[in-house]
């Protein structure tokens, strides 16, 4: 699978969650980090955990799992690392506050109407 398509599957599975927002990021251009930014918002603590979860699991079944995972302690953001795609999944308030699109304003966004 394409770090491409693992993005579009895992905004897919944050859908089915209800995740608010959808954004993927291409960065390919801009960094040698990773390809893809997917950013997420959840409404509550709660609810990130959820997005955070599914992911996981579901990704899990098919033996594609998250080199690193950080969350404070709060769940305002939870960080998943599957090496060519990084998933940030925020509160609304902190997705404001570190307003990653903006930090990024140079990379290209990825066109979701085709998935969800």
């Amino acid at each position: 699978m394409s770090n491409l398509q693992l993005a579009k599957q895992i905004v897919a599975i944050a859908d089915e969650r209800k995740a608010l927002d959808p954004v993927v990021l291409d960065i390919r251009d801009l960094t040698i980090v990773t390809d893809y930014f997917v950013l997420l918002t959840g409404t509550s603590r709660p609810h990130v955990l959820s997005i955070a979860d599914s992911i996981r699991e579901e990704l899990a079944e098919e033996n594609i799992c998250p080199a690193q995972r950080e969350a404070d302690h709060d769940a305002r953001w939870i960080l998943l690392d599957y090496g060519g795609v990084v998933v940030h999944i925020f509160q609304p308030e902190t997705r404001s506050f570190y307003n990653l699109e903006r930090l990024w304003n140079n990379a290209k966004q990825v066109r979701l109407d085709a998935i969800i």
